[in-house]
């Protein structure tokens, strides 16, 4: 199949099941997986934290940075578009009772430096502690720029307030921008980093931050069932996946750039071309267009996407230039 629904769908590589196959495993509550405790040391090194731990997923490495910078009854902010507010099961809420304070992503994805100054609460009983600012890169396909982050790191400081990244995409906003992670993780004191979307491996992500919330996180992953005993096996993909599969992001970029200038040209939809930084390209179908019913041709045809008054098509490792060829040509072949 030809899958365009996210870069979750990529398969691990030849080199990662090599790796599992053979990787050196323990007991990883116990801390004896050397396999993940390679991984945590270098994911730390390269990132720039003292500490790290790799996580079942993103979903539970945001959740476990939530967690471990508020306590019940803090509150985070955020954009109404951020994946640990919206897409992530109210988790901040239901498991850490943490208060979630939405604001307006604007159309680059960032939010409004003086909607965040203006959220965060007075020392009143009647408010809830505002904590933590919670930003993401990439968010929509967008990547946040370098000085609005730097920006937003120096209001959270002075505010006394922590920062943390989602930052499940981060090594495409790195890559779109020709510089190294560590450049944009620089401002954080925590990054969750996910591992199995255009990096290839089949599961997990890292948590990066201090001693502190890095032991704190380890405790509640323990308590949300995230102990995954002889994890070596996963982690042994995991760490190629930050080695190996990084720099080949410039493909996927490329790709999307090609696909939606393919896409452009076809009347049922229509793609701002600028909006295209990394490997998302998000179409508005035009009325008319029966866009369920075309996803189901599509599926009998060997492709599958995500059916949607907006589409959102993902390219990644498994999707090349002949793909997006075939894509296009099924489009016309069933728009007719």
């Amino acid at each position: 199949m030809i899958d365009f629904r996210s870069d979750t769908v990529t398969m691990p590589t030849e080199a990662m099941r090599r790796a599992m196959a053979t990787a050196e495993v323990g007991d990883d509550v116990y801390g004896d997986d050397p396999t993940v405790n390679r991984l945590e040391a270098l994911a730390a090194e390269m990132y720039g934290f003292d500490g790290a731990l790799f996580t079942s997923s993103g979903t539970q490495a945001n959740l476990l940075a939530l967690m471990s910078h508020c306590e019940r009854g803090d509150e985070y902010i955020c954009g109404q578009q951020a994946h640990n507010y919206k897409f992530e099961g109210g988790g901040a809420a239901v498991l850490g009772s943490i208060q979630p304070q939405p604001l307006n992503n604007q159309a680059d994805g960032s939010i409004l430096l003086s909607d965040i100054k203006g959220a965060i609460k007075p020392d009143d009983v009647h408010f809830a502690n505002t904590r933590l600012v919670s930003l993401e890169n990439t968010i929509g396909g967008k990547v946040l720029p370098q000085n609005y982050i730097a920006e937003a790191q120096q209001l959270a400081f002075n505010h006394g307030l922590k920062i943390h990244l989602d930052g499940a995409r981060v090594a495409n906003a790195a890559v779109a921008q020709n510089i190294e992670i560590s450049e944009i993780t620089q401002y954080f004191d925590s990054v969750s980093i996910c591992l199995s979307k255009g990096l290839c491996a089949p599961v997990g992500s890292i948590l990066l931050g201090d001693e502190r919330l890095i032991g704190k996180a380890r405790r509640w992953r323990k308590m949300l069932g995230g102990g995954m005993r002889q994890a070596g096996i996963l982690a042994a993909a995991a760490g190629l996946a930050i080695t190996d599969q990084v720099e080949r992001l410039t493909i996927d970029h490329d790709n999307a750039r090609y696909l939606a200038e393919q896409l452009s040209t076809l009347a049922e939809f229509r793609v701002e071309l600028a909006q295209v930084q990394t490997n998302m390209v998000f179409a508005q179908v035009n009325d008319g267009v029966d866009i369920s019913s075309l996803a189901t041709k599509l599926k009998q045809s060997g492709i599958l996407i995500s059916p949607g008054s907006t589409l959102r098509l993902v390219t990644h490792a498994d999707i090349s230039r002949d793909d997006i060829d075939t894509f296009i040509g099924e489009l016309k072949r069933h728009l007719k």
